[in-house]
């Protein structure tokens, strides 16, 4: 048995790790599908009411009825809050691989939602070649491995594209993890599921604010409509008399689809919600019933302070598909315009791992009905230039919600449920994806555009990249666009081919429309990145890196407390020349260990990396964790237990030109999930240029 011994205790075993763990925030997430069929809506329901069901809401007890803020409960002036709430008394649990599923009693899962909301259907079938866009501030670290987790526990397809991005649009550098006392990691976990649990064809793009003070959110709004048709925000702040100019500077985004959560303190109203621009998303409880639905839905409020949002802003306009329902009482903008489950105690299944939370977790929040209704639009493809426009001119393709209400004021419907529009849920609940479209009926046309993979110039040197995309539909002409582009280069709208020679250094998120004659499109998201003029004079061949085989202890590296050290003693041995090594992992409760440097590679070089890296695991079937190397923001290789190897191995990577002439951190991240005791120990690091 392989133990790690610290101080003088001996290391214990913690929770299964998930099913398939993703390298890096930036790369493809995989996710296997089991071969069961799905239970009929009938035997779904029946199960969730019995508490029997994968992803069911547990028994309700005194212990499991409250809920806390992972994010600051207070909004305060120049600070937005997330507006996820965890469920109190729901123990977190690791991912198991035997049986790979959402465990019965932390919450809803996809099939539970798509059949409330009559998208069995379109889930299945609908969504390929759009993205989704999910703003949220700071860092989540386990975003892709968390949301490989989900995804294949739900029986999920793989997610055909899936990207982190910073503020301005970069994927490096990322920004700091989210401190644990405002967790948005929780929220970017629950975003990153409620996504993928509507619409599972769906690329999506996570775009990190370096943090929730500021106009950061704002400048990634911004990002984020360039990168997706489809922009989620799940947070919000107090109103104020300039967000009219923040509409047209951060949310005026003309053929994008924009949902803000409506907020989660009862009635009452924060922006962006309050924006005419964006489609306003309040939130309901959601159960079973034994009506022909199978489901009811009231409005979202635990009758101490905690609820949906709703009401009349004081500073927005009324919206024009507001105005024609002729509502007295309030002459700005109403909120809401739609609704979806939020209660947390009727809430979703969340997988996150980050900041301690332990793995599955129920969160509600308005912070889940707005990725699923931006997701929903997904769906249907088929949005009209002013989206909640579209809501109001199909209101019989909703569920009317009239029980319930998020406190008192006066005109009553501002608060309380009715008959017909209200400000809590507003139209509704969505009834499938016909009120999501313009004209309320989808074109049936499915655009599909070929991603040509991440892409790579230099300064002064012409360019030339065809994109292709193909119609389900025969005879469509198709016109191309494309944003994000590196200055100096254009798309032919007729032809797709992009064009042109590069200006300026640096990396772009490019993203490229395809659109036929009835309105129907499809996205690709790929990265570019244009060198310096002057490549191909490299003539160093050093060794960059500092102290490369630990032979100086912790010198020139940062690492987690215990990492650097002399094992030998243990049966971890270090490289020939060295007393030291850095071991990863191997402490027996979840845990995360990092190691990382920092250097430059000489410009116009291309280097190559090599990491000797030896690896032990009493685990031999299924994954425990991973162990990833990135560079300068990117995942390059991934590992885990089932990699295990007798003695060091090396490892050879190349390093991009473009990435020299200035600073590059090489990151190394050890995860460890479960009783099974995995190792990772680097002996020695070299770039060589």
């Amino acid at each position: 048995m392989l133990r790690r011994w610290c101080i003088p205790l001996a290391a214990l075993a913690i929770a299964l790790a998930p099913a398939l763990v993703a390298g890096s925030a930036s790369a493809t997430v995989t996710a296997a599908t089991p071969a069961a069929s799905a239970p009929s809506a009938g035997a779904l329901i029946a199960a969730e009411a019995a508490h029997g069901a994968h992803a069911s809401q547990p028994a309700a007890t005194a212990a499991n009825s409250g809920f806390s803020h992972v994010c600051s409960a207070v909004i305060v002036v120049g600070k937005q809050s997330c507006l996820a709430l965890k469920r109190d008394g729901i123990h977190p649990m690791a991912a198991s691989v035997s049986p790979d599923a959402i465990p019965a009693g932390y919450g809803y899962g996809p099939s539970q939602l798509q059949s409330a909301y009559g998208l069995t259907s379109a889930s299945a079938s609908d969504g390929s070649g759009r993205t989704i866009a999910l703003v949220d501030a700071y860092n989540d670290p386990t975003a892709a491995s968390d949301l490989a987790a989900y995804r294949s526990a739900a029986g999920l397809p793989a997610v055909p594209g899936f990207k982190v991005v910073n503020q301005n649009g970069a994927t490096s550098p990322l920004p700091a993890t989210a401190p644990t006392d405002d967790d948005w990691t929780v929220e970017e976990s629950l975003d990153l599921d409620m996504a993928s649990a509507i619409c599972p064809e769906c690329s999506i793009v996570l775009v990190e604010a370096t943090n929730d003070s500021g106009t950061g959110l704002y400048v990634a709004e911004n990002t984020a409509a360039g990168l997706a048709g489809y922009v989620s925000n799940s947070w919000g702040g107090t109103e104020s008399s300039t967000d009219t100019t923040y509409d047209s500077e951060y949310f005026s985004h003309p053929g994008d689809v924009i949902t803000a959560s409506a907020g989660d303190s009862d009635y009452g109203v924060i922006y962006p919600a309050t924006s005419p621009n964006v489609v306003a998303v309040g939130g309901t409880s959601l159960s079973t019933a034994s009506n022909s639905r199978g489901w009811t839905e009231s409005v979202w409020n635990d009758g101490g302070g905690e609820g949906t949002g709703s009401g009349c802003s004081a500073y927005e306009p009324q919206p024009s598909w507001q105005t024609a329902l002729g509502l007295t009482g309030c002459s700005k903008r109403i909120d809401n315009d739609a609704a979806a489950d939020a209660d947390p105690d009727t809430g979703l299944a969340v997988y996150d791992t980050s900041n301690g939370n332990g793995g599955w977790n129920e969160v509600g929040g308005t912070s889940a009905s707005s990725p699923m209704l931006a997701a929903m639009f997904a769906l249907g493809g088929n949005a009209g230039s002013t989206p909640a426009d579209d809501i109001y001119t199909h209101t019989s393709d909703f569920y009317d919600v009239t029980s319930g209400s998020d406190g008192s004021c006066s005109p009553a419907y501002l608060c309380t449920a009715e008959t017909g529009y209200d400000g809590p849920t507003g139209i509704g609940t969505p009834d499938g994806i016909a009120g999501l479209e313009t004209g309320g009926t989808s074109t049936g046309n499915t655009v599909t555009v070929t991603n040509p993979g991440s892409q790579a110039g230099t300064v002064g040197t012409a360019a030339s990249l065809q994109i292709s995309a193909t119609d389900s539909a025969s005879g469509q002409t198709l016109t191309y666009s494309a944003t994000g582009l590196p200055a100096g280069l254009s798309i032919s709208s007729s032809t797709g081919l992009i064009s042109g020679t590069p200006t300026t250094a640096g990396t772009d998120s490019v993203t490229v429309t395809a659109t036929d004659a009835t309105g129907a499109s499809g996205s690709a998201l790929f990265t570019w990145t244009i060198s310096s003029s002057g490549g191909g004079t490299c003539t160093s061949t050093a060794d960059v890196v500092g102290n490369p085989n630990f032979a100086s202890g912790s010198k020139d590296w940062t690492a987690s407390s215990g990492v650097i050290g002399e094992y030998a003693s243990e049966g971890q041995p270090p490289i020939s020349g060295s007393n030291y090594d850095a071991w990863l992992d191997g402490y027996g409760d979840p845990h995360t260990d990092t190691l990382s440097q920092s250097v430059t590679l000489p410009s116009g070089c291309t280097g190559t990396l090599e990491v000797w890296l030896h690896i032990d695991s009493e685990q031999t079937s299924g994954t425990n964790g991973s162990f990833t190397i990135s560079v300068a923001g990117t995942t390059i290789a991934t590992f885990t237990n089932l990699n295990a190897n007798s003695g060091y191995t090396e490892h050879s990577y190349t390093i991009p030109s473009s990435d020299s002439g200035t600073s590059i951190k090489l990151l190394f991240t050890g995860v460890e999930n479960n009783d099974n005791n995995t190792d990772y120990v680097v002996g020695q690091v070299e770039l060589n240029a």
